[in-house]
């Protein structure tokens, strides 16, 4: 079945409080909200979905070598590094990340920093089950908690780059 017909009068819609989400791991300390995936689409090319990033947190650098991505500030306040040139991220600020292409997100404001994303072919919704930790939309945050010990070999076995352990906060 080719894609075109596998999606044909096929749609969904996802309400606010429906589908899965993870708590993140340090430094992102957030959550991520993937909405409309292969699984519930049943269309294999792209898959879409909402980060928040904590107040101090931040999505640390790396490309995506097979995938191509958008994203979209809607909430909060913070900057996108990409390639190692700063912009500011503001509600409204769109991104095109190409094939690897380094990007990181910083949020530096005092709320949730929210981003849509979508990416071209699927994958990011599986990395964040891989890492997170199940969530239900209402309950108060964990605790800050590590990324798995093997995370550089989940990003790598998902087709992202660019990537290394994160070290933890300066003077730790």
């Amino acid at each position: 079945m080719s894609i075109a017909s596998a999606a044909r009068g096929h749609a969904v819609v996802v309400q606010p409080h429906e589908g899965a989400s993870y708590w993140q791991p340090v430094p992102a300390n957030g959550h991520a909200d993937p909405r409309l995936t292969p699984a519930n689409t049943r269309f294999d090319a792209l898959s879409m979905g909402y980060q928040s990033i904590a107040p101090g947190g931040r999505v640390r650098e790396h490309s995506h070598g097979a995938q191509v991505e958008l994203q979209i500030c809607f909430r909060g306040r913070g900057r996108v590094v990409v390639d190692g040139v700063s912009h500011p991220l503001e509600p409204g600020t769109a991104c095109f990340l190409g094939y690897d292409v380094k990007h990181e997100i910083v949020n530096e404001g005092t709320e949730d920093l929210v981003m849509l994303w979508v990416i071209t072919p699927p994958g990011l919704e599986d990395f964040f089950r891989a890492i997170g930790r199940p969530r239900t939309p209402g309950e108060r945050p964990p605790a800050p908690f590590a990324r798995p010990d093997d995370v550089v070999a989940i990003e790598r076995g998902l087709g992202m780059n660019d990537t290394r352990a994160w070290p933890g906060p300066p003077g730790r």
